[in-house]
């Protein structure tokens, strides 16, 4: 008897947090600002709070032990949930970044030998071309929009080493409905309408899917009349060990995916890094350094690309300050404990790499650019989970090291050519969505190296 009162004691004690407003919760709070919102409840509440949004509670995850219950050890407790399914399934259908169960452990399979270290050695040399053929276009004196720059350049490697395609026509269009998509997302948790309810931004939601999926399908067409050694024309031709193929629609699905996720994040990735190199001449020097010593001005090899140690500390810390995703939901499908709580069927979990990534506990510094930082020494103490910018556990990112390998070989590529000097403001508004976004466009004169 006494053990069931102390659970129900336990049920109804919740982390601490703030008190919010009536009826909205702390939505006034978080809207005005998101990022500062996840920092402050990390620095106050330790390693568990809990506040409300419009009546869904949510559960803020901060402790490196509490994340990694979470993704990794008591994960089959977790999947996406309704919150995720809401935000990206009109995009992305049922593709590996939403599916779940069974059917995600088949799709992850049938994905996954693209993404062995094998395959992503040979997707190098399409990095490099298309690299090179943006360093051609840009023009000494010039100021361009690097975040623009990089989302063509990346849309354009996954197309072509993943899907055998050149999407060149198409880079508008991507651009445009993804801008769309994104918009649509910073929205969400403040339209309090039902689902079918066909507000503005619904509409102009489902016109943006509707010209992404035209590109899709015309990725699909043509593997299906010119089957190659890519990623679709697998899918096209796969059969798990009961014999069953993918539908057209579920190809779509997971394209939509590799398209969108695929290059949305490496580019983020790539913009935050020249923006903060910029602003550390130093640093730059170093890098520059590492790369005539091992490139002598050529283009980066997969081999060569494993001896650029500061090149990783670079990206490392890049990711850390600006993770190309902020944060990650999850919902609770049975009762848990974290840090002491009662965590009950059905709660939406919150963990944040923003905040995480910017914890003093971990950090020293936190704010600074510091890639030297990243020592084995400081590897090996920090907390497996204090960093984790392509998430953990089952559901990893299953192209981090095709991302990573990207990032490294168009960073060579472009700063041996050019030196980007920051013009627009130093200060970064960020949009809240399921990417860390830039509002504005981020400007950068281009200046050749002699």
């Amino acid at each position: 008897m006494a053990d069931s009162a102390a659970e129900r004691e336990t049920e109804v004690v919740r982390p601490p947090g703030p008190s919010g407003k009536p009826v909205v919760g702390s939505l006034v709070e978080y809207t005005s600002d998101p990022y500062g919102f996840v920092e402050r409840l990390a620095r106050e509440y330790g390693d568990l709070a809990y506040y409300e949004i419009l009546g869904t509670p949510f559960y803020q995850v901060n402790s490196p032990e509490g994340i990694e219950h979470v993704l990794v050890q008591n994960n089959q407790n977790y999947v996406k949930g309704e919150l995720f399914q809401e935000s990206l399934g009109p995009v992305l259908g049922n593709g590996l970044l939403n599916s779940e169960g069974e059917f995600w452990r088949r799709q992850r399979h049938l994905i996954g030998p693209a993404f062995e270290p094998d395959r992503i050695a040979e997707y190098a040399e399409t990095m490099v071309e298309r690299t090179e053929a943006t360093a051609a276009r840009w023009r000494d004196g010039a100021v361009r929009d690097v975040n623009e720059d990089m989302m063509e350049l990346t849309l354009e490697i996954v197309a072509d080493a993943l899907f055998g395609v050149d999407v060149g026509r198409d880079v508008d269009t991507v651009a445009d409905s993804l801008a769309v998509v994104m918009s649509y997302q910073e929205g969400v948790s403040a339209d309090m309408l039902p689902v079918d309810v066909p507000t503005p931004g619904k509409i102009r939601l489902r016109r943006a899917v509707d010209d992404l999926e035209d590109v899709v399908y015309r990725i699909i067409d043509e593997r299906a009349r010119n089957p190659g050694d890519d990623v679709v024309s697998r899918m096209l031709s796969v059969e798990d060990d009961e014999g069953r193929g993918m539908s057209r629609e579920q190809i779509r699905d997971e394209v939509m995916t590799l398209l969108l996720a695929g290059h949305e994040t490496t580019a983020l990735a790539l913009t935050f890094t020249f923006f903060l190199l910029a602003q550390r001449p130093d640093v730059e020097r170093r890098l520059l350094a590492e790369l005539d010593e091992t490139l002598g001005g050529d283009p980066p090899t997969v081999g060569q690309i494993r001896d650029l140690p500061y090149l990783e500390q670079v990206v490392e810390e890049s990711m850390r300050l600006y993770p190309p995703v902020p944060g990650i939901v999850r919902e609770a499908t049975a009762r848990d404990e974290i840090a002491g709580y009662a965590i009950p069927e059905g709660a939406t979990i919150s963990i944040n790499q923003w905040a995480v990534h910017r914890d003093p506990r971990f950090y020293d510094d936190p704010m600074a650019f510091r890639p030297e930082r990243w020592t084995d020494e400081m590897r090996a103490e920090l907390p497996s989970l204090a960093y984790f910018p392509f998430s953990a556990g089952p559901r990893r990112c299953v192209g981090d090291r095709f991302a990573m390998l990207e990032a490294k070989v168009v960073l060579a590529t472009l700063l041996q050519r050019y030196h980007l000097e920051l013009v627009s403001s130093p200060e970064l508004d960020l949009i809240a969505t399921i990417t860390t976004r830039p509002r504005n466009p981020v400007e950068m004169r281009i200046h050749e190296r002699e």
